[in-house]
């Protein structure tokens, strides 16, 4: 078993910057790249970022392109989103998620982490 736990969700005013983390324990084998999805109330949910076990391998959805910004620091077995110049329109929970390969469907969830972007 995998468990993800996110962290550093919040209230944030239009234009700010948020830090997510995510923090993977357990048997990680196998599972090692990373996503962060996003579902906004009413909405279905989508994929936000992904990143590979290594890290050389970075992909965005169009709509944070040049906003977001995914990492990994390995040896804490945690995965980072940086999230800059936010909009009203990023409110939502956001999940991490675990899977073989960023061209698979995760295997494992977060609980997930709530950011309100405020106008």
């Amino acid at each position: 078993q995998l468990q993800l736990v996110e962290s550093g969700g919040g209230l944030v005013q239009s234009g700010g910057s948020v830090r997510l983390s995510c923090t993977a324990s357990g048997r990680t084998s196998n599972y090692e790249a990373r996503g962060w999805f996003r579902q906004a109330p009413g909405k279905e949910r989508e994929e936000v970022s992904c990143i590979s076990s290594n890290g050389r391998n970075t992909a965005y959805a169009d709509s944070v392109k040049g906003r977001f910004t995914i990492s990994r620091d390995n040896a804490k077995n945690t995965v980072y989103l940086q999230m800059d110049s936010l909009k009203p329109e990023d409110t939502a929970v956001y999940y991490c998620a675990a899977r073989f390969s960023c061209s698979w469907s995760p295997r494992y969830w977060g609980q997930g982490t709530q950011v309100t972007v405020s106008s």
